[in-house]
């Protein structure tokens, strides 16, 4: 099968929604969305990615990680831990030969699981992620309501505790780093292109999903080798 599919996984935390796209059959990737609102910018991006691996012969899951999507744990009530939790489970029911592909933040969530490869866009920190949120908060211009709340997201302590601390993977599996040629930072390769989540309403840019799905399903098939 490789139409779009919509399923569910269990986890010791319960059961969240996931998309699966793809084959079944032969590697398999876990992709993951950036925290907060840029995971509303950038889904139908990262969407038309999974649906072009697809066509590359390469499945994929998108799931809903809790706090996250239409996860019926709230944001404020989100645990790092619990979605790395969450994200590491599905990583071992889907077995071997599974490979993470994250936009922005969503490079926090494989940082516990054992995958054949990760293939990260823009990645961030945990600090990162703190710094974008208090810029944000700036930019807003409203009175917070606590130290907690960020721009309309009323974060738990302990969310913020932990992403603080929060570092990338840099284990032994094999590592792509993607980012924009505007991000001065270092990559393996840089693409032309602007950032989705950086604008104001959710978009797409079906243009660059073609040229990652591409880059994507021959970096894993360098992998397999």
């Amino acid at each position: 099968m490789t139409a779009l599919r919509f399923d569910t996984y269990d986890w010791s935390g319960g059961r969240e929604a996931m998309l699966r796209f793809g084959p079944d059959a032969g590697p398999i990737v876990i992709a993951a969305l950036p925290l907060f609102e840029e995971a509303n910018r950038t889904r139908q991006f990262l969407v038309t990615i999974l649906r072009e691996l697809a066509d590359h012969g390469v499945g994929s899951v998108l799931p809903d990680l809790p706090g996250t999507g239409e996860s019926i744990v709230v944001t404020s009530e989100a645990r790092p831990r619990d979605q790395r939790k969450a994200y590491t489970e599905l990583s071992q029911q889907l077995g071997r030969n599974t490979y993470g592909i994250s936009i922005r933040s969503g490079a926090l969530f494989d940082t516990d699981s054992v995958l054949a490869g990760r293939w990260q866009l823009s990645a961030q920190t945990g600090e990162d992620v703190l710094r974008e949120l208090d810029r944000a908060r700036v930019a807003s211009r409203s009175a917070r309501a606590s130290d907690t709340d960020y721009a309309g997201n009323t974060l738990s302590r302990e969310m913020l505790a932990d992403l603080r601390d929060a570092t990338l993977n840099a284990g032994k599996a094999p590592i792509r780093v993607v980012r924009l040629e505007s991000d001065p930072r270092d990559a393996d390769v840089k693409y032309a292109a602007s950032p989705l989540w950086r604008r104001s309403e959710p978009d797409n840019d079906t243009v660059l999903a073609h040229i990652l799905a591409d880059d994507i399903s021959h970096w894993i098939a360098s992998c397999e080798r």
